[in-house]
């Protein structure tokens, strides 16, 4: 899967993704450390790229989009040390796959997995 890790998480996420064998960036490493969240929603529908992040914004611009792309990986836990939320992320990666290629928007929280296919509408 191709990743694309928002400001509001550490690039060492992208960087255990690579080392998982995934293809992962951040955006910082591609200039987008300033971008709005359009933008970046843009630039991971154009490079087809699962969008990872704590920022809840992107749902809600999948959802007034009415967008079947990019697919959305949201943390929503209390613990955010890069390195648990690494550790969860590719333990579920599998489990995960099938909706993030079909367009979907994941949410992780502290003791439950949510998907909900996209497009959506709020």
């Amino acid at each position: 899967m191709r990743f694309l890790i928002d400001n509001a998480l550490s690039p060492r996420i992208a960087k255990g993704l690579n080392e998982a064998g995934h293809d992962a960036i951040h955006v910082r490493d591609i200039g987008l450390a300033s971008a709005t969240d359009d933008e970046i929603l843009s630039h991971a529908k154009l490079d087809r790229r699962v969008i990872v992040s704590a920022d809840t914004d992107f749902g809600t611009l999948l959802a007034l989009k009415n967008a079947a792309v990019p697919s959305f990986i949201l943390f929503r836990r209390s613990d955010k040390r890069p390195l648990t939320l690494l550790k969860l992320l590719i333990d579920i990666i599998d489990s995960i796959q099938e909706d993030l290629s079909n367009g979907a928007v994941v949410v992780i929280e502290d003791q439950r997995l949510r998907i909900r296919k996209l497009p959506f509408s709020i």
